[in-house]
């Protein structure tokens, strides 16, 4: 099992993404280009909208073209969403004042209560942490927690 990075940001004409379309919740179709994609391979996709957000997609099938050379079509298994989207947010911490510009993805479909879940998650990810209704930068948490 290999991880083919296909996101944007890289820019690498070598792998290339030509479509990634939604069949199902959770079911994904990709066409792409390169990368000796198998089954059990994980492809790293950059989210429709989005300037840094990716999913993770685990290939069940894959059938390769015989033309165009290198290309195939695969389908793939990935994050449920509905509705997708793509939300950007601004947090301040609450320590040193510091201002984080982020995106998070969410499904529209299970209501606004579900975007501050998302929000926090994502904010986690990206290092910060939320204690008693206050966010902390990572410098600031390891100031505060030694």
């Amino acid at each position: 099992m290999a991880e083919h990075d296909f996101r944007y940001n890289l820019l690498n004409p070598a792998h290339t993404l030509t479509e990634c379309r939604a069949l199902a919740p959770g079911r994904y179709q990709v066409t792409g280009d390169g990368g000796s994609i198998q089954s059990g391979d994980v492809l790293l996709v950059t989210l429709k909208g989005s300037r840094d957000l990716s999913m993770r997609l685990s290939v069940d099938k894959v059938r390769h073209l015989i033309n165009p050379p290198g290309q195939w079509v695969a389908t793939a298994s990935g994050p449920a969403f509905r509705e997708l989207a793509i939300h950007n947010w601004q947090v301040n911490c609450d320590g040193c004042g510091k201002q984080l510009d982020f995106e998070f993805a969410v499904d529209a479909s299970q209501g606004k209560g579900a975007d501050k879940t998302a929000a926090e998650a994502r904010l986690s990810e990206l290092g910060w942490h939320t204690q008693q209704q206050q966010h902390l930068c990572p410098a600031c948490h390891v100031k505060a927690n030694p």
